[in-house]
């Protein structure tokens, strides 16, 4: 009964996210989602209460396992700083290219110019795994692994920002790429390993001292 109840509520979810992408959070409702899922209505609220706990809970799940992770990697004290940021780009690369309807649906939001409750509760989930990035590029620094005179605001905008417009501006990016980079083949065959090779190879230039053939 309980594996039944989880798998209903991620069928939910899975229905959730992509009319989450489709429409935005303004444009879709729970009469929709219910509708697209096969469920009732009172089931939907039950399990989540409202629009807003469906959309947070698909984050919930999307997330959170995630978040321990890049924690971990972070918090490894046998491996050095570049270990750690060798590390957190692999894991992070192989995550976020994929679920593309979560990432749509991430982006809508946080793209809007105006704030809202919602649009904080976001933001503050995804700080948390920006802020373990932030942690190796300080730790690598105060610990002379890393080039004192960089600018980690900006590596942590270069990783993340990439990663937005490759998934954000697909059209685009497949053009500049060479190949779709929507399709789960390229993606897993060609995509992750250019752009995992890619991120370590440039912070690796910007980063390491000045006569260190790390």
């Amino acid at each position: 009964m309980e594996k039944e109840k989880i798998d209903k509520k991620d069928h939910i979810l899975d229905v959730a996210e992509r009319v989450f992408a489709e429409l935005g959070y303004d444009g879709a409702s729970t009469r929709v989602i219910s509708g697209e899922a096969g469920v009732n209505m009172a089931m939907l609220n039950y399990y989540f209460g409202s629009k807003e706990g469906v959309f947070l809970a698909i984050f919930d799940r999307r997330i959170s396992t995630f978040q321990s992770v890049l924690l971990s990697i972070g918090n490894d004290e046998s491996k050095s700083w570049w270990e750690k940021l060798d590390k957190y780009i692999d894991s992070y690369v192989e995550k976020v290219i994929n679920n593309n309807c979560f990432h749509v649906m991430l982006h809508r939001e946080i793209s809007k110019s105006k704030k809202t409750e919602l649009t904080d509760q976001i933001t503050g989930i995804i700080m948390k795994n920006v802020s373990v990035l932030q942690d190796i590029i300080d730790g690598g620094i105060k610990s002379g692994e890393f080039n004192k005179d960089v600018d980690p605001q900006f590596v942590v905008a270069t990783v993340f920002g990439t990663k937005s417009y490759l998934v954000n501006t697909p059209h685009i990016s497949s053009v500049i790429i060479g190949y779709d980079v929507m399709d789960a083949k390229n993606q897993d065959e060609k995509l992750k390993p250019r752009l995992k090779n890619y991120l370590k190879k440039l912070l690796k230039a910007y980063l390491q001292n000045e006569n260190d053939n790390h």
